[in-house]
């Protein structure tokens, strides 16, 4: 069946009061940017408070829905067959020819819905109901209603034209990327990072990411691994700038001169100290981390402390209460699993101490670092001005 337009349906944007025509604008700025790589010609408009997908000859089906499916603040995407508004008796035939192509198998319940916004229409609403239901059932007399619980929920919008649709593609939901600030995302290439992006992207928010590389550590492979993780996640949240720094440096300077039960976490606070300057410097309101409380010994909550305390910004761990199996869940829905356990290297196992501090004293952890001074300022600077930086797409 050749669909003629997509009926989007969003949820939270719905009760937004007088700022809700910014968060649809916002909404189909999301459509046109994710149907950019699909097959075909699209227009995006807004009528009457909801907002449609009109498709312009030719399209791919397949690729159009997925892409939809990815777009932040939508929760239904109805593929929507248009038809000319030329009175009752052409509307029969045409619901009973979209009824016999959608439904090969009629042993099912069905419930008609209409809503006639053109009231130059000479039927009513339950008229239509009524006149429509009585059709199907003449044509298909297998076919039963039911008005509670139906196998297929027939919509009839009468407009200057007529919408038919009776199928809802669920969406992912969430708000539209932008609508609420932007933050830096620390992007590593494990399980955990890609999927908090993805979530705090999910309540509009815009992502930016840096990534800290260690060669000859860690290969150029380990570093296409997170590019290709950034971009993964970019088909939900849009366009990422990635920040690749050069960590090789600071670490060693960490590794030889600090406590080794202490380097993770130290090695971490420098990380939050670079991120979060980059973070400012492209107004992000705060960092995003995939940390989980005591998954590992630098997650537990001494060592989450220890290191907030660097951090002038809010750091965001949407996935803090998570459990490892519900992290994995998440990548796979997102497709982002089986890019996370290739295995490549980072930079924070390759420096790992044996027996990692798990309840870091701050005092201690700041008196350590003061072995650093003199030592490792011009190597941060040096990081700083040497970030490699890519524009991810998609």
């Amino acid at each position: 069946m050749e669909f003629h337009s997509f009926l989007i349906k969003y949820g939270e944007i719905g009760i937004k009061g007088k700022n809700r025509y910014l968060f649809e604008d916002a909404l189909m700025h999301q459509i046109r940017f994710a149907l950019q790589e699909v097959e075909g010609s699209f227009r995006v408009h807004k009528s009457h408070g909801r907002v449609y997908v009109d498709c312009e000859g030719s399209y791919d089906y397949e690729e159009a829905t997925g892409a939809l499916s990815r777009v932040f603040g939508i929760v239904g995407i109805c593929p929507v067959v248009r038809l000319e508004s030329k009175g009752p008796e052409p509307l029969k035939q045409d619901v009973v020819a979209y009824m016999e192509e959608r439904y090969p198998d009629k042993k099912k319940t069905f419930k008609v819905e209409s809503r006639r916004s053109d009231k130059r229409y000479p039927l009513t609403s339950m008229e239509l109901n009524c006149v429509l239901g009585e059709v199907i059932l003449e044509a298909f007399p297998e076919m039963k209603v039911d008005v509670h619980h139906p196998d297929i929920l027939l919509h009839v919008e009468v407009r200057e034209e007529i919408y038919l649709y009776s199928e809802i593609i669920p969406g992912p939901g969430g708000m539209p990327v932008g609508t609420n600030g932007s933050a830096m995302l620390l992007l590593s290439g494990g399980i955990d990072s890609p999927v908090a992006g993805y979530m705090i992207a999910k309540r509009g928010v815009a992502l930016e990411a840096v990534y800290f590389h260690a060669p000859p550590y860690t290969s150029e492979r380990a570093k296409e691994k997170v590019v290709d993780l950034a971009g993964l996640v970019g088909r939900y949240a849009g366009p990422i700038r990635l920040y690749v720094v050069n960590f090789t440096e600071i670490q060693l300077s960490i590794y030889e001169n600090c406590p080794h039960e202490e380097l993770t976490i130290i090695m971490r606070r420098y990380m939050m100290k670079i991120a979060e300057y980059f973070a400012k410097k492209d107004g992000c309101l705060g960092l995003i981390t995939g940390e989980s409380i005591g998954q590992v010994a630098s997650q537990t909550m001494q060592s989450l402390a220890a290191t907030n305390a660097v951090c002038t910004l809010p750091v965001y761990r949407p996935l803090i209460g998570f459990d490892k199996r519900d992290i994995v869940k998440i990548s796979e829905k997102i497709q982002t699993y089986e890019t996370s356990i290739q295995p490549f290297e980072d930079c924070c196992t390759i420096f790992v101490a044996k027996h990692p501090v798990t309840k870091p004293d701050l005092e201690r952890i700041e008196k350590s670092e003061m072995k650093l001074v003199g030592k490792i300022e011009e190597l941060v600077q040096t990081a700083l001005e040497s970030v490699e930086i890519i524009q991810i797409r998609s």
